[in-house]
Formats: structure tokens, sequence, C-alpha cells
């Protein structure tokens, strides 16, 4: 993928000059300027993915859907969502489905970053013309609300101890838990998304959502809070090797 400069797309994330301070690379991913790599080796970056690596994934798409109706709607579109709010479920496709609440759903697409799931889910909701109108919730436009960070590896749990109040270990934060907490004195959503190896290697990983304005003050705190266990930002291309 050749590089491009954030600056010419409309796309781009709130915080890209850090970004780029920092040495990222950029690329085109639906539409949009993500940073895929730091310079240095494949390897490098990907052993910083497994030990304490951050990253933004904020121009991926992401959105929802909220009201009456609206597990029941997505239900009925194909998506997988149990019964218990605070649980974010995988999709098929890579997507998670977060719980927020009894009547609202997170979406976050897979780190492909098509947007393939919320484009088809956005061209089928349509608003009655008339009453009374079907229990379908509606749109939630979350993706310029909210910025969306990944941070992964083995010291991801102690790096969030200096600066969250929720014990994120394993035994106690389980695959697809979600807290909806304070994270840095702001209000964040973390979700727990592990990345597994097809060697049966498994990365602990966790998606940070928070108010898209204070986005540079949290990623200046998480990256702060990394630098005690060597954390560094990592790239779309090594949070995708993970998985390889």
């Amino acid at each position: 993928m050749n590089a491009i400069a954030p600056a010419s797309h409309l796309r781009r994330s709130f915080i890209y000059r850090l970004l780029a301070a920092s040495g990222a690379e950029f690329g085109e991913v639906n539409g949009g300027a993500v940073a895929l790599h730091y310079g240095g080796s494949r390897e490098a970056e990907l052993a910083t993915a497994r030990r304490l690596g951050l990253a933004d994934l904020s121009v991926l798409p992401h959105g929802g859907f909220k009201g009456k109706g609206t597990v029941e709607w997505l239900t009925a579109q194909g998506l997988a969502i149990g019964p218990d709010s605070n649980v974010a479920y995988k999709q098929a496709g890579g997507e998670w489905a977060a719980r927020l609440a009894p009547t609202e759903i997170f979406l976050l697409d897979s780190l492909a970053g098509t947007g393939a799931l919320l484009q088809r889910l956005n061209a089928a909701w349509q608003w009655a013309a008339a009453a009374p109108r079907p229990a379908q919730g509606y749109p939630m436009p979350r993706q310029d609300s909210h910025a969306w960070f990944m941070a992964t590896g083995a010291f991801v749990p102690e790096m969030f101890a200096k600066i969250c109040g929720v014990d994120l270990r394993r035994e106690h934060f389980a695959e697809g838990a979600i807290a909806q907490t304070s994270v840095a004195k702001m209000s964040a959503i973390i979700i727990r998304a592990d990345r597994p190896a097809k060697d049966g290697r498994v990365t602990p990983a966790y998606h940070v959502l928070a108010d898209i304005a204070s986005a540079e003050y949290l990623w200046t705190c998480l990256m702060d809070a990394a630098a005690e266990f060597d954390g560094k930002p990592v790239g779309l291309r090594a949070l995708r090797d993970l998985e390889a």
C-alpha cells in the first residue's frame, strides 16, 4: 500500500499530527488516512504489539443503533447479539456489536476496515413515513463522536491500572467484557477483544472509545502510562499481524 499524506484526506484522525510526529506512515483504508506502521522492521513492531502497543483506529468505520426494538431489528438483519448488557458480541465478519444497554448497540468494524456491515445496516434502516412506526431503534452516528484506540499486549492491564479503576486482568475481565468507566479522569468505554494467532498464541487486546474532542488528551495520557512498560504506538498492520 502506497504511503499517503493524511492532510490530503478529509477523513483523518484528530491526532494525526501526533502520530506523524511519532513516525507514522499512513495509508488509505476505506477512504480515510490510517496509521499503518511506524517505520523500522515489521517484526519489531509486531513484538511491540505483543508487549504493549497503542493504535489509533478512529478512522475505521464505527457506529450504532439505539432505542426500543434495536436489538430485535439488528437480530433480524443477521447480527448475533446475546441477552446481556455490557458484553460485546463478535460477528462472523470480525465486527463487534457492543451491547452498552438493553436498547443500545455500539458497532465496531473489523480491522479489515471495509465498513460493509455498517453500510448494509444503514442502507436497510428506514424511518417509516407515518405512525404507527415500527420499533426498530434509530441510527447513532458514532464516527464523528468517538475516538477509537486499541491497546494490545501483555502489559495492558498494568498500564490501565495507573489511570483506570477497573481490573482488566484476564481472570477478572473476560473476552467481550465491557467497562463503561473513567480513564485518565474522562468517560470511556473499554472492550476486551483479544487477537488470536494461527499458532494458538493469544495477545490481550482492548478497544478504547471516548469523546473524540478529547482524543489528543487521552492519547497523550495513554502514551505516558505506557512508557513505564516500554509501550509504543503501533500501526494497523501490526494489529492485523497479531492474527497471522
